[in-house]
């Protein structure tokens, strides 16, 4: 854990992973994060595998550094608990439809009555002003909603969805990044922001255009695609012995690469100088490199490609990311965890942060395993968390007082 955001406290009521990708960011960077729970948990924790009941891979991987509170929200009793934790919070953060949380008492104009300082912000699939607002949402329905999958029909002929659940992870990214500018925001001005929205839809629309927008941008009837990008030929290189990946993106690059595989004659053409008319052929110069790269080993060309200091790399699999000696050199998977978990390798936190020190992460944490203690310094009776965990359906807790 890295303790830039020590002191931030964070209500998280999301759930599956766009809201618990986001919010192990901001735990991993030191906020305290309290992750309420219904009494069944959140669906991720018993897909498979798991290790222990209720402590699965993909849960185990978006929840460490947070603290789990079991409430039924459908309960006088349980929204009165949150309403509690809200007293001491900086921010509320759901992923549900706004909808279902309006149901639950917990709108925006409550939520703010009760902590006039707290920053309320909500992941949902469409934007609230549009006329898809309140449609059900998930990775797969906004990756075919948004263009992301069509992207590969443009390429080959079918969509298809990314192998990884991409419109949640880059979702969440964004959710983190709207909640710290929010914060920072507000310690700077003295004001608190309004409801922050964070659209699956939209912004995922955003980031398939970004570079794909293409004439469009300038013209009405504009044709929309970036030609390399899109290009089939833009794909890992067979070898004589595997898969490499190159990319030799500049002229420069390009010139050293075609004298390598004696193509230098393709370095006089007149469409190869103009870098208009060469990022409209790209197509050719891939082909030729396709055509090029199985008469040596993957080994050689990584070695000849690193003389001349064209990016490469090995084409490598999940799997084979266990082994990686870059990744054993940072410490990538080893865990640091402050108590016992099942936890054996983890996915370290990327960010550097240098003359700070390291603090032990809170290892994912077992259903309500923290309700107790949470509700107790929130002000919550001795009774009011026996009757709050009987509800949950957990067992009554022992006092300490």
């Amino acid at each position: 854990m890295i303790p830039l955001l020590k002191g931030l406290r964070i209500l998280d009521l999301t759930s599956v992973i766009l809201g618990p990708y986001a919010t192990q960011i901001l735990g991993d960077l030191g906020a305290e994060i309290i992750k309420v729970e219904p009494p069944e948990g959140d669906s991720m924790r018993p897909v498979a595998p798991v290790a222990t009941p209720g402590i699965s891979a993909i849960f185990a991987n978006n929840n460490r550094n947070k603290r789990s509170v079991t409430l039924d929200l459908k309960s006088e009793a349980g929204r009165a608990a949150v309403f509690k934790l809200l007293a001491n919070a900086d921010a509320l953060v759901h992923n549900m439809r706004q909808e279902a949380m309006d149901k639950l008492g917990l709108t925006f104009k409550a939520v703010r009555a009760a902590s006039p300082r707290i920053v309320y912000a909500a992941a949902v699939g469409f934007g609230r002003h549009g006329r898809y607002a309140g449609k059900p949402a998930y990775d797969d329905v906004i990756q075919a909603a948004s263009g992301f999958a069509g992207l590969f029909e443009m390429r080959d002929g079918t969509p298809l969805y990314a192998p990884t659940i991409a419109a949640d992870k880059i979702s969440g990214l964004h959710l983190a990044y709207a909640l710290l500018a929010a914060l920072m925001y507000r310690e700077r001005s003295g004001e608190v922001p309004g409801y922050i929205e964070v659209p699956m839809f939209e912004l995922m629309a955003a980031f398939s255009l970004s570079e794909h927008l293409g004439a469009a941008t300038f013209e009405d009837g504009g044709r929309v695609g970036y030609t390399r990008v899109l290009s089939r030929g833009r794909r890992p290189y067979k070898t004589k012995d595997g898969w490499i990946g190159v990319l030799p993106y500049t002229q420069r690059n390009w010139i050293k690469v075609l004298n390598e595989i004696g193509r230098a004659e393709v370095c006089e053409q007149p469409w190869f100088r103009d870098p208009t008319e060469r990022s409209r052929r790209v197509d050719d110069l891939y082909d030729m490199l396709a055509t090029a790269l199985p008469a040596r080993t993957s080994a050689e060309w990584l070695g000849r490609f690193k003389q001349l200091d064209i990016p490469s790399q090995p084409v490598r699999l999940p799997s084979d990311l266990l082994a990686d000696p870059h990744l054993a050199d940072v410490g990538f998977f080893a865990p640091n965890f402050a108590g016992a978990t099942p936890v054996t390798r983890t996915l370290r936190q990327a960010v550097n942060v240098e003359h700070l020190p390291i603090e032990p992460d809170l290892p994912p944490p077992a259903l309500g395993a923290d309700t107790a203690e949470v509700l107790r310094a929130a002000g919550c009776s001795e009774d009011e968390i026996a009757q709050l965990v009987r509800k949950a359906g957990g067992r009554p807790p022992v006092s300490t007082a």
